[in-house]
């Protein structure tokens, strides 16, 4: 610690800490008496680059880009988690942690987790597969309905006795009553 001496006229100096007396300060190289002679690493001596300072400043850049790839990590793990699901899932977790980075309102990113947690049923193969069986139905019908229309137009042309005979149905069996319990 340097010392504040105060000089009066006469050339006497006295020593004032703290105090603003009506002369001149002067800094002078001196210690003070109470200062240990050996000071410690950390302080820089007047002139000297201040190391402590130059890695606490790296350590601190490294720190906040640390964290920063932490929580941003932290912040896209429903996104991963769906990645691996459908697409439509994936896109609805994504929307979610969107939302949720850009208004921090952090149930939209619960959500999100939660969502992507869930295994969500495939509605879409089985519908496509409904639709294809009905498609191949419908075609398989309309093929032999042509098929008789071009037929019926030949029939109205031959003679009666050449036509096909229908085959009698059979007689519909008589329903069996139940009893009744009395």
């Amino acid at each position: 610690m340097i010392q504040i001496k105060m000089r009066l006229s006469g050339g006497r100096t006295v020593q004032r800490y703290g105090q603003s007396l009506s002369g001149r300060h002067a800094l002078t190289d001196q210690l003070h008496p109470m200062t240990p002679h050996h000071l410690p690493f950390y302080l820089a001596k007047p002139g000297e680059t201040d190391v402590l300072m130059i890695v606490m400043g790296i350590f601190l850049i490294l720190a906040v880009l640390g964290v920063g790839n932490i929580y941003l990590r932290l912040h896209s793990l429903p996104e991963r988690m769906a990645h691996k699901g459908q697409k439509l899932q994936f896109e609805i977790v994504a929307v979610l942690g969107l939302i949720s980075l850009f208004t921090h309102i952090h149930i939209f990113w619960i959500a999100g987790l939660l969502l992507a947690l869930i295994d969500l049923p495939d509605f879409s193969t089985p519908l496509a597969s409904i639709a294809g069986s009905v498609e191949r139905i419908a075609d398989s019908e309309t093929a032999p309905a042509d098929a008789s229309r071009e037929g019926t137009a030949s029939a109205a042309t031959e003679p009666i006795s050449d036509r096909a005979k229908p085959v009698p149905a059979k007689p519909a069996a008589p329903a069996k009553e139940v009893g009744s319990h009395v």
